[in-house]
């Protein structure tokens, strides 16, 4: 019992601290590279599968024809309505350059997802935010738009103004607040325990005796999270892009 206590006071959980990286080059840091290959690689698959489209689709050709299909079925015409064609590209690269992040936590040598990085979902959440926010403006101008999103048809005269600033304070506060929070917290929590299970089962390792035997059983945890942080990962790239449907769906359509 006494090495048990003895190991519990020696290992030290990995932290906020995980998520930091120096700088590789001037303020350019590990995550900030991940970001650029995820441009580059989304930009080279669909421009490369579209070059090479065949009757008898292949295994590649297949799988983007069906990311493709969800984009333009799924999200975009189901959320935003008649005029969804527009919003295609917009809906498909926020789900391919979301997903291609996320996957980086798992891959060998970067294993680390950029928008575990609090600032990055920000910042793809405030280019969302414009977009649709000038989608809307656009669409129904400045003075009906605000009217649009603000008050809905057929409500009580007496309860127009609570509604109202409800509605304004979801409109322009909390849907990029929302946005920008889910997709950081699921990967930040989800590197947080995968790195956990990890260095644990390390540490059991190297500790030796008894404490050995814990060992397979991190690593064996560490394996069944990453295939369940496969899943979130895609869930999380999804939702992303569905909600930024949705969003603009609301900010063009022609109803509340």
């Amino acid at each position: 019992m006494g090495e048990f206590v003895l190991a519990a006071e020696e290992f030290t959980p990995p932290g906020a601290g995980t998520f930091i990286y120096p700088p590789i080059f001037g303020e350019v840091t590990k995550p900030i590279v991940q970001l650029v290959l995820a441009l580059v690689i989304v930009l080279g698959f669909w421009l490369l599968v579209s070059r090479r489209l065949a009757m008898v689709p292949g295994r590649t050709q297949f799988a983007a024809e069906y990311v493709y299909g969800m984009a333009r079925n799924t999200m975009a015409r189901e959320q935003i309505g008649p005029g969804f064609r527009p919003y295609i590209p917009l809906v498909l690269s926020l789900f391919s350059f979301v997903l291609v992040n996320n996957l980086f936590g798992i891959i060998p040598f970067l294993q680390f997802p950029s928008l575990s990085r609090i600032g990055f979902p920000i910042a793809l959440a405030l280019f969302v935010y414009v977009f649709y926010h000038y989608a809307g403006f656009k669409k129904h101008g400045f003075t009906g738009y605000i009217k649009h999103a603000a008050l809905p048809p057929d409500v009580p005269v007496f309860v127009a103004p609570l509604v109202i600033v409800i509605e304004l304070f979801t409109k322009f506060i909390f849907q990029p607040v929302s946005l920008a929070l889910r997709v950081f917290a699921a990967m930040f929590a989800g590197h947080l325990i995968l790195v956990l299970a990890v260095v644990g089962g390390e540490f059991l390792l190297q500790a030796g005796g008894p404490l050995v035997v814990g060992a397979p059983f991190a690593f064996i945890a560490a394996i069944a999270f990453t295939f369940l942080e496969v899943l979130v990962m895609t869930i999380q790239a999804y939702v992303f892009a569905l909600l930024a449907a949705v969003y603009i769906g609301a900010a063009v359509s022609t109803d509340h």
